[in-house]
């Protein structure tokens, strides 16, 4: 874990977030006291396949058959 002051971390942004993105963790302190702390982001992770499933229901009628009007217009 690094310590750097404000100063430092204006100056050199882009060099501390990719040490973060590395994952290091970096301590931003003002006069010596830690005031913040730069940490890696948890990025989202891919939807599991079939998380849905019992959440969403479609009712049986849904798959019938359109009735012949409502076909014209979707054919017109």
């Amino acid at each position: 874990m690094a310590t750097v002051n404000v100063h430092e971390a204006k100056t050199h942004l882009s060099r501390l977030l990719a040490r973060v993105e590395a994952g290091e963790e970096v301590i931003i302190a003002r006069n010596g006291r830690p005031v913040a702390r730069l940490v890696r982001c948890a990025l989202p992770g891919r939807p599991q396949f079939g998380s849905w499933k019992d959440r969403i229901t479609v009712d049986d009628s849904f798959f019938d058959p359109l009735p012949d009007e409502e076909l014209a217009t979707w054919e017109a």
